[in-house]
């Protein structure tokens, strides 16, 4: 199985696993044209659907339209008669254009459009105002419309595997948006109108170009996670200390060479990853994340760790594979709930694998040179 066919089984269960047929619920579409005023549901999913018909329009109480998985291009206009629309699902298609008449689904709160052709979005996007959720992931997206800021209801919006260059700087008037999906778009610089997000909890901008954050970052106050892996940053901002109820942040494969020390302000941090960086140092103040469980320093250039590891009580996992490690201070015998360190890559500290076994008797210590 490849890796599409993978991430398509992933999103079927996702979209698909709740679906059940009920009275008002239909299958087929002659059927569901015969009695329009009765149904509520339509599954139309798997059907090799090249086009609907205008007669879609006549189905004037439905509330979930589900054309998972056919082969559209487009839809007819007649689609904005759904009035009391909420849940339109055209995932998996291969539709390249969006009649303005999308804009007329006034009760539509959940639209997916991931896997299909789309560069653009029409202007008339913006008056879905009761729209929560926007699957927009695997498209052909190059920018989005200034008009996507008018969605003042949204909560989750899914803009993974695109070719954005640049976000509208409209997107911080998304005041109720609670998760941001970004990964693998081809974005250089985040608008400083992401700071607006007062609400937002999961922030996901892994594999892009970035080089710099705003400092605006800092006003994220309710971020719970935020991936950067895979990005080309050199330094982060004093102003993430401000990032107070953050539990994740994934740093690795970027261009770091040093941590700011207002790192230790992130009180809350769980998950720490900043593997494949270029760090020849660790700031004493790691030591002040006492509930960290989880702390990824793997491949960077490394001589020492600051004594203050110690104080990380909650480490479970610590992983300095592939540095220049010349030996381990003495108090990371203190780490009571460790159990797993990797330490392969440090050809020094081979010759005191038996001192450091002794410091940590109950932890799995790996010395291999390959990763595992």
């Amino acid at each position: 199985m490849n890796y599409n066919q993978t991430k398509r089984l992933i999103l079927c269960v996702f979209f698909c696993f709740f679906y059940k047929l009920d009275a008002e619920d239909y299958s087929k579409l002659n059927e569901a044209l015969q009695n329009p005023t009765q149904v509520r549901v339509l599954y139309l999913n798997g059907k090799k659907l090249i086009a609907l018909p205008k007669e879609i329009g006549q189905l004037q109480n439905l509330k979930e339209l589900n054309l998972w998985e056919n082969k559209l291009t487009t839809l007819p206009q007649e689609i904005g008669n759904l009035q009391h629309l909420q849940k339109l699902d055209l995932g998996f298609n291969k539709i390249t254009v969006l009649p303005k008449e999308i804009g007329q689904l006034q009760s539509l709160q959940e639209l997916n459009l991931s896997f299909n052709q789309l560069a653009t979005l029409p202007k008339e996007i913006g008056n879905l105002q009761h729209l929560k959720r926007l699957f927009l992931g695997l498209n052909q997206f190059t920018a989005l419309p200034e008009e996507i800021g008018k969605l003042q209801n949204l909560q989750e919006l899914y803009l993974n595997e695109n070719q954005l260059t640049t976000l509208p700087k409209e997107i911080g008037n998304l005041q109720n948006l609670q998760e941001l999906y970004l990964n693998e778009n081809q974005l250089t610089a985040l608008p400083i109108e992401i700071g607006n997000l007062q609400n937002l909890q999961k922030l996901v901008l892994n594999r892009n170009q970035l080089t710099t954050l705003p400092i605006e970052i800092g006003n994220l106050q309710n971020l719970q996670g935020l991936n950067l892996d895979k990005n080309q940053l050199t330094t982060l901002p004093k102003e993430i200390r401000k990032l107070q109820n953050l539990q994740g942040l994934h740093l690795g494969n970027n261009k770091l060479t040093a941590l700011p020390i207002e790192i230790e302000n992130l009180q809350k941090l769980k998950w720490l990853g900043l593997n494949k960086n270029q760090l020849t140092t660790i700031p004493k103040e790691i030591g002040k994340l006492q509930n960290l469980k989880e702390l990824n320093l793997s491949s960077n250039q490394l001589t020492t760790i600051p004594k203050e590891i110690e104080n990380l009580q909650k480490l479970e996992t610590l992983d300095l594979y592939n540095n220049q490690l010349t030996t381990l201070p003495k108090e990371i015998g203190n780490l009571q709930k460790l159990q797993r360190l990797s330490l392969g890559g440090n050809p020094s500290l081979i010759d005191q694998k038996e001192k450091i076994q002794k410091l940590l008797p109950n932890v799995r210590i790996t010395f291999d040179l390959e990763k595992e």
